[in-house]
């Protein structure tokens, strides 16, 4: 579980664009401009391309699963794909730089799925107007992820949220996006996929509040060492059991002292009557 950190007023005026934030941002700007190009070309190859990798919960239910990631790396405009960059770099930077790169990876990418399997979840319920055949893009359940995580961690860090003119604490402002998302999710929210923003807001809380400090991957690889090394350890107190078992029935002084350390053999005791040595290294 992870604590809230308290930190000094801040303004997110140019933060450091650097690590996956950046690969992030150029992969998903390589990909916009990719989709410009095609839906130029030939619309009917960009219409095919959106239905295989955006995500459709009628898709996904059918085998397509790459869809519950693909998605967020397609944008339905210009200015859909710069929020959602500017936002991931204001916010992401700051959290990269605690966690460190893979565990920053991870926590977007588990938002990203959660964000997708909400959506689904709620299309195939058939509520909030939602239906298994509409199709959803774009990174923002990832950064409402980010946002949920920067607003946890450092809540009481200030920041500007524009356009309003003074600093307001993250906490504040997680809890004004969760308000917004859910209030325009149930109002139908057009075209916005709130749903998915939801979320992201709700995996993003359930990863720092629950899941191991270190990350999901690490808290696994431990658990799976630990499994190996408990299984190691009951392997060598089985064999020593049988072991003792064996010296039971053997005259311990042909092996060992009064004291108990292991005795080297005699040129006698290495080899018996018909060459062949008793003793074993």
């Amino acid at each position: 579980m992870r604590t809230p950190m308290r930190t000094p007023p801040m303004s997110f005026a140019l933060p450091p664009f650097g690590g996956a934030v950046k690969w992030l941002i150029f992969i998903n700007a390589g990909i916009f401009i990719l989709q410009l190009i095609v839906a130029r070309m030939d619309p009917v190859l960009y219409a095919t391309i959106m239905d295989v990798f955006a995500l459709i919960p009628r898709d996904v239910a059918h085998g397509f699963a790459w869809q519950l990631f693909t998605y967020a790396f397609l944008h339905g405009g210009l200015g859909h794909l710069f929020f959602n960059m500017l936002s991931i770099w204001f916010i992401g930077s700051r959290l990269e730089e605690r966690w460190g790169t893979r565990q920053f990876v991870e926590f977007y990418l588990f938002c990203v799925f959660g964000a997708a399997v909400s959506s689904i979840a709620i299309a195939y319920m058939g509520i909030l107007g939602l239906s298994p055949d509409v199709a959803t893009i774009g990174a923002s359940g990832g950064f409402y992820g980010l946002l949920m995580a920067f607003g946890y961690l450092y809540s009481e860090a200030e920041m500007f949220m524009f356009p309003l003119p003074f600093m307001v604490k993250a906490k504040y402002i997680v809890g004004i996006a969760v308000f917004v998302a859910f209030a325009s999710a149930l109002g139908g929210g057009g075209n916005v996929a709130y749903v998915a923003h939801l979320g992201g807001l709700l995996f993003g809380f359930l990863y720092v509040r629950f899941l191991p400090r270190r990350g999901l991957s690490a808290g696994l690889s431990e658990a799976y060492y630990g499994t190996r090394n408990r299984y190691y350890r009951w392997k060598r107190r089985r064999a020593a059991r049988k072991f003792e078992v064996y010296m039971r029935n053997v005259d311990r002084s042909q092996y060992f002292d009064e004291y108990g350390n292991f005795r080297e053999p005699t040129e006698d005791e290495k080899n018996s009557d018909n060459g062949e040595s008793k003793w074993v290294n």
